[in-house]
């Protein structure tokens, strides 16, 4: 029975209106304040008082408490809640008929006066309300906690909604990013755009999404990466640019990982491995203080300390320091597979040293590092952009920066060299030949451009949505990201 059915209750309300003649979904309505406005404004009007002056305000019935002569109605505007004190004699007793006609989820406008009431409560006497959109579907009384989860990402507008604590999350993402941005800005860094369109899988070793382009009928790669166009730039003569991107990779989902995904990726002409991680060190910071006021921060309990300068350590010497026994270039192929193997890593054919060394970091140590550790000198077989260091050709001027067991950004000195270029892409080829789907294409443009030359550089990709998680404090990538990719609903 409609009775039964609050939604089919509320359509049928929907359709009394426009019987009556009452748009139930008005074109505008003059806001001329906020909910925050007023509470900052009148802070020190006393308990009881009624002032003289009216205000216009709007936002959503979140709360709605009748007393027969009296009403009570909470509204929620963008920047906070507010009580309407509805009273008969005020709105008069049509208005104040309709207004009980109003559901929780309605957007409403309101003029009327300021008040307190004698309990202390700043409130809105209204003197008019405007229906401004009226609300089919109830909003749930309980849409939280982790039974609701798949819901409420599925449903981020009623998850936004309905728990306050979302939305603050959502609020400190954007102050994060405003502030990366900001502080990129003012060490003279251009904010570009490059394509997210990609003839060849490149900037990074990692499974692409393949579309087709129809008027080229040729298919093309979401981008995994801008570097390579990115550090293009720096060859046509930009010193300093950056990009906040959207980037793409066919991989799994899970905690920290979703297939779309926001970095920044800064690059900066005549610097090295060295400038561009206090750089990278720098921003974070600032994107911090921006979110949180401090650098001493709580993630899922653990203390971080994101002050002064970070702790920086060789990747040989953390994964040696792990394994209990000296790992390093001068043992044989063998003695690194066996100790791969006593560590359950699956080793597969054609890996090379650099590569098991990498993986036993990945196994041993990574989990290990709980406050900010630049992890540098990455084997030259897992990182083909980053110049080689200049006293030992097995490993790179490449750091990973580690914070509670994850990578947050991944920088380096840039290779800049066209034949050394060359030589890593077509190691790339051959590794994608032998089966490694993550292995990066052979970019003949890009060597190009270095033939041109490209100046010293130093390079770095920072994770956006894994900074939002650690600096918000919550679990999985999934509560930082307005609409995470989902399965189908069932």
């Amino acid at each position: 029975m409609i009775e039964d059915d609050p939604i089919e209750v509320r359509k049928a309300k929907r359709q009394q209106l426009i019987e009556q003649g009452v748009e139930p979904y008005a074109r505008s309505f003059e806001v001329r304040e906020r909910v925050s406005e007023l509470e900052e404004r009148y802070a020190d009007l006393e308990d009881g008082a009624t002032t003289t002056d009216v205000v216009s305000i709007a936002g959503r019935i979140v709360a709605i408490r009748d007393q027969g002569k009296v009403a009570f109605i909470v509204l929620r505007d963008a920047q906070g809640d507010i009580q309407l004190f509805c009273k008969v004699d005020t709105l008069g007793e049509e208005a104040f008929a309709e207004m009980k006609n109003l559901d929780v989820g309605d957007w409403i406008g309101v003029e009327g006066l300021v008040m307190r009431t004698r309990r202390g409560q700043l409130s809105v006497a209204p003197q008019y309300i405007k229906l401004l959109t009226k609300s089919l579907r109830p909003l749930p009384e309980k849409f939280h906690g982790l039974a609701d989860k798949e819901t409420r990402y599925r449903q981020r507008y009623v998850d936004l909604i309905v728990n306050q604590e979302v939305k603050e999350v959502f609020v400190k993402r954007f102050k994060i990013v405003a502030a990366m941005r900001a502080a990129a800005d003012k060490r003279g860094f251009l904010e570009v755009e490059t394509p997210m369109l990609h003839p060849i899988p490149g900037g990074a070793t990692a499974k692409p999404f393949i579309t087709h382009h129809n008027a080229l009928d040729r298919d093309f790669y979401l981008r995994i990466a801008p570097e390579l166009h990115l550090k293009r730039l720096l060859v046509g003569g930009f010193e300093r640019v950056f990009e906040i991107n959207r980037s793409f990779r066919n991989e799994g989902m899970d905690l920290h990982h979703n297939p779309e995904f926001t970095t920044l990726e800064a690059y900066q002409a005549y610097t090295d491995i060295n400038g561009i991680a206090d750089f990278t060190r720098e921003v974070i910071q600032e994107a911090c203080l921006a979110a949180n006021g401090t650098l001493q921060i709580e993630y899922q309990r653990t203390p971080i300390d994101l002050s002064g300068t970070w702790a920086r350590r060789t990747m040989l010497d953390l994964v040696s320091e792990s394994a209990g026994e000296e790992v390093s270039f001068n043992r044989t192929l063998t003695e690194l597979q066996m100790l791969a193997n006593q560590n359950n890593i699956s080793v597969q054919d054609g890996w090379g040293k650099g590569k098991l060394i990498s993986e036993l970091y990945e196994k041993l140590v990574e989990h290990r590092l709980v406050q900010p550790t630049f992890v540098t000198e990455h084997p030259l077989e897992t990182s083909p952009l980053a110049k080689k260091k200049a006293d030992d050709g097995n490993v790179t001027d490449r750091f990973e920066l580690l914070i509670c067991g994850r990578e947050f950004a991944n920088g380096f000195s840039e290779l800049n060299d066209p034949v050394d270029q060359r030589e890593r892409f077509a190691a790339q080829i051959a590794a994608k030949a032998a089966g490694d789907e993550e292995a990066m294409g052979y970019d003949e443009d890009y060597v190009r451009a270095l033939e041109y030359g490209m100046p010293p550089a130093g390079g770095v990709g920072i994770g956006v949505d894994r900074l939002v998680m650690l600096l918000t404090d919550v679990p999985s990538i999934r509560d930082v990201l307005l609409f995470p990719h989902m399965r189908d609903e069932s």
